[in-house]
C-alpha cells in the first residue's frame, strides 16, 4: 500500500506584534476634574455660637421693647412695743404682720382706698420683713406709677389699722414710718439689659449645640485600590 503522506498545518502568524493591554487603574481614584476631598468644607463650627448670640441679642431686645414697663412703690410701717412690751416681743410681732398683710382681711379693707379689687391686690403686692428690725416693706407693682404707690399705701394703712385693734392683748403698736412715693422710673428691665440676657441665653444653647453635634471621622477609610491584570504576555509564546 502506497502511504499518503500527510502536511502539518501551522497556526498563521499575526501580520503585526500583539498590542498588550495597558493596566486598569485603581478603583475609586479621583479623575482630574474631581475636586479635592479637603475643599469639600462648610462654615466652620464657631459660626453656631455667632448665629446664637445674635438670634438672642436680638429677641431679647425686641421683648424689651415690645413689653409694657412696670413700676414698684413701697410703703413701710414699724412695730413699736408699749410699756408692757419689750423689742423683741415687737420684732416677732413685725414677722406676724408681713405675713397677715396680703390675706384677705387686710386687703378687704385695702380695696376701696386703692380703688382695685382684691385680686389685683393679691397679684401685685408684696412684702418683706428683715430678722433685725421690726419693720414690715409693702411694695405694689402697676403699669401706672401712681396706681402703684396707691395700692402700697392702702395696703400699709389697712395692715396699720388691722394690727392695731388688738393692741390691748398683743402690747405691740404698728405705725406707719414711711409712705409710698410715686416711682419715677420703671423697676422692669430695660430693652438693654433683655438684650444682654437675650444673647447670653443664645450663645449658651449655641455652645450645647456644638457639643451634641456629630462629629465626622478624621480619619476615614481609605478607597481599597484593584490590582490591574497581569500584563499579556507575548502571543507567539503562548501558542
Amino acid at each position: 500500500m502506497t502511504e499518503i503522506p500527510t502536511r502539518q498545518h501551522r497556526p498563521a502568524e499575526p501580520a503585526g506584534p500583539v498590542e498588550t493591554p495597558a493596566p486598569a487603574g485603581p478603583v475609586g481614584a479621583a479623575g482630574p476634574s474631581d475636586p479635592p476631598a479637603a475643599r469639600r468644607r462648610g462654615l466652620p463650627p464657631w459660626t453656631l455660637l455667632v448665629a446664637g448670640v445674635l438670634l438672642g441679642g436680638a429677641l431679647g431686645g425686641a421683648y424689651g421693647v415690645e413689653k409694657t414697663p412696670t413700676y414698684t412703690a413701697t410703703s413701710y410701717v414699724i412695730a413699736v412695743p408699749t410699756e408692757k412690751s419689750d423689742p423683741a416681743s415687737a420684732l416677732g410681732f413685725a414677722q406676724a404682720y408681713g405675713r397677715v398683710a396680703t390675706q384677705l382681711a387686710v386687703l378687704g379693707r385695702a380695696q376701696a382706698r386703692a380703688g382695685v379689687p382684691v385680686r389685683t391686690l393679691q397679684r401685685s403686692v408684696q412684702t418683706a420683713t428683715s430678722p433685725d428690725a421690726p419693720m414690715v416693706a409693702v411694695s405694689a407693682t402697676s403699669s401706672r406709677p401712681a396706681l402703684a404707690a396707691d395700692m402700697a399705701n392702702a395696703v400699709s394703712r389697712s395692715l396699720t389699722e388691722h394690727a392695731n385693734a388688738t393692741r390691748a392683748s398683743t402690747h405691740v403698736e404698728l405705725l406707719q414710718f414711711s409712705a409710698a412715693m410715686k416711682p419715677t422710673s420703671p423697676s422692669s428691665p430695660s430693652p438693654k439689659v433683655t438684650a444682654l440676657v437675650g444673647a447670653s441665653a443664645g450663645g449658651l444653647l449655641g455652645g450645647l449645640v456644638l457639643l451634641v453635634r456629630p462629629r465626622r471621622d478624621r480619619h476615614s477609610a481609605r478607597t481599597a485600590s484593584v490590582p490591574g491584570p497581569a500584563t499579556a504576555a507575548d502571543a507567539r509564546g503562548q501558542l
